[in-house]
């Protein structure tokens, strides 16, 4: 789960890592009681969405009145905002947040993130803040250092000050990104964290060290633990079709290609995509139904694949080991009848009744082609959509 900006550092701020003050808004009226609550001579006004390069898309915008305030929020609240990571169709902005200006003097960037080969939480720092983290590594790898945290000893004070004299700090800014550097790292555990980055992690004029941006994501699976951050979701800002699956249980990623999918087991969907393409086609998502799914969670998951225009056929590929053939039998034919199946639908079925599922199917009186094996299914869903025989 994504948090906006100003989320994160409100959850920052509560472990002692130093972030501006600023107020959200969501409408012109709030963004100038806001910039009445900050003092000037500077006030900055950064559009909401849940995407990296919001300056370079124009929405970040540096002012020095607070009626400037009200008019940049009244532009931006209702904008559509296109970056490199929210993909063409951008994001709206409904929300803004208002901050106040400081005096920067150097630019770095932090990051703290699971490093899933080694199984510890590794600190990121460079000197190249400001920058996208995969443009520094990619054309200057040395610039990002990189410390590995033990989570039975946790972060210790010679990482912190390993990292800062990296980072060129000196004097008392030590003792400070020493502070700093264990606020990330105790917020990153506490919260069940997946990434903290800071970028730019700002040296101010008078040596204090500030974040000024700020992203958050968290472990889904540990958001019961979390209700507090569980209610900082904004929903605006995901995809309407894997809410909806998330609703029944359904982990569902949205892609971009020609081909449904509804598998069960991560590894098993991540097959029979890289099959879809084997063949010649890109899949439309991946759905796994997991290992329990009911008649109505398969049919849940047929309605959200079709809800995506970009399908043109469908590939249902079940491994009854848990699962029950005959349950997800069951499950597709009452998705067809309740659906305007207008696509071709392949299915492959085994393991667990799998008799009785494919009796089902072949039962039901519905346009389904049966397949013996996952490549004779890829080939026949692929052959239906690009109009083969």
């Amino acid at each position: 789960m994504n948090i906006h900006e100003y989320q994160a550092k409100s959850l920052l701020s509560k472990f002692g890592v130093a972030v501006p003050q600023g107020y959200a808004a969501f409408n012109a009226a709030e963004a100038e009681a806001a910039a009445k609550e900050l003092d000037g001579p500077v006030w900055v006004v950064k559009a909401q969405i849940h995407a990296g390069g919001r300056g370079k898309a124009g929405g970040v915008k540096v002012v020095v009145s607070r009626d400037e305030v009200k008019a940049v929020a009244q532009k931006l609240l209702g904008t559509t905002l296109v970056t490199h990571q929210t993909g063409p169709d951008g994001k709206e902005v409904k929300r803004v947040y208002i901050e106040q200006g400081c005096d920067i003097a150097r630019e770095l960037y932090l990051g703290a993130l699971l490093d899933r080969s080694t199984g510890f939480v590794t600190m990121m720092a460079s000197t190249e803040g400001g920058m996208d983290i995969e443009e520094v590594a990619a054309k200057t790898p040395e610039k990002i250092i990189k410390v590995a945290i033990d989570p039975v000893t946790g972060l210790q004070p010679f990482h912190a000050r390993k990292l800062a004299f990296a980072l060129g700090l000196e004097g008392v800014q030590i003792r400070s990104a020493v502070k700093f550097l264990q606020g990330i790292y105790k917020a990153y555990t506490d919260l069940d964290a997946s990434l903290i980055e800071i970028n730019p992690l700002v040296v101010t004029g008078d040596g204090e060290l500030l974040a000024l941006d700020a992203k958050m994501n968290f472990d889904d699976n540990a958001l019961y633990r979390h209700k507090d951050i569980e209610e900082l979701r904004d929903e605006d800002e995901e995809d309407p079709a894997e809410l909806e699956a998330a609703r029944h249980e359904l982990n569902y990623v949205k892609l971009d290609g020609s081909i449904g999918c509804m598998v069960n087991g991560a590894g098993l969907a991540m097959a029979t995509m890289d099959i879809i393409k084997l063949y010649g086609e890109e899949p439309a998502n991946f759905l796994d139904v997991g290992g329990g799914a009911t008649a109505e969670r398969v049919t849940a998951a047929f309605k959200i694949i079709l809800s995506d225009a970009n399908v043109r056929g469908i590939l249902v590929n079940i491994f009854g080991g848990i699962m029950r053939c005959d349950v997800i039998a069951t499950g597709i034919v009452e998705a067809a009848k309740q659906i305007d199946l207008n696509v071709p639908l392949v299915v492959r079925l085994e393991g667990t009744n799998v008799d009785l599922g494919k009796s089902i199917l072949r039962e039901s009186g519905l346009d389904i082609v049966s397949a013996d094996n996952l490549a004779d299914a890829a080939e026949k869903i692929v052959n239906a959509v690009k109009g083969g025989k």
